[in-house]
């Protein structure tokens, strides 16, 4: 599970302003580098990032998340988790990170909410 493959698209959202990053597969140290770099180059006033797919991260992954974040709340930007599976919370949970990041059951949820 953690050597497959992370696919991921960046499309804009259904409201104005805001990018939906679907993640199919881990995030982890092995494949982390590419969305990170684009990461960097997008700068929506709200990103959201669809896991309902995303089956497993580790914590260089989350640290990808956390970055994202710090970057993102300098500049007055928000961003969501959604359909974030029982390992992933008890990732966020152990690390605190979870009111932080603002996790979700949906991706209509995140919207609706940030």
């Amino acid at each position: 599970m953690r050597d497959k493959e992370l696919v991921y698209t960046i499309n804009e959202g259904t409201r104005e302003g805001t990018v939906i990053v679907r993640l199919d597969g881990p995030l982890t140290l092995g494949n982390m580098f590419k969305i990170q770099d684009e990461l960097r180059a997008i700068h929506p006033p709200v990103t959201i990032f669809d896991l309902s797919n995303c089956d497993y991260m580790d914590s260089a992954g989350l640290g990808v998340l956390v970055n994202f974040y710090v970057s993102a709340e300098k500049n007055g930007r928000k961003i969501g988790l959604a359909g974030v599976n029982e390992r992933i919370q008890a990732l966020l949970d152990m690390t605190r990170v979870t009111a932080l990041l603002g996790v979700f059951s949906t991706v209509d949820e995140a919207l609706a909410n940030r």
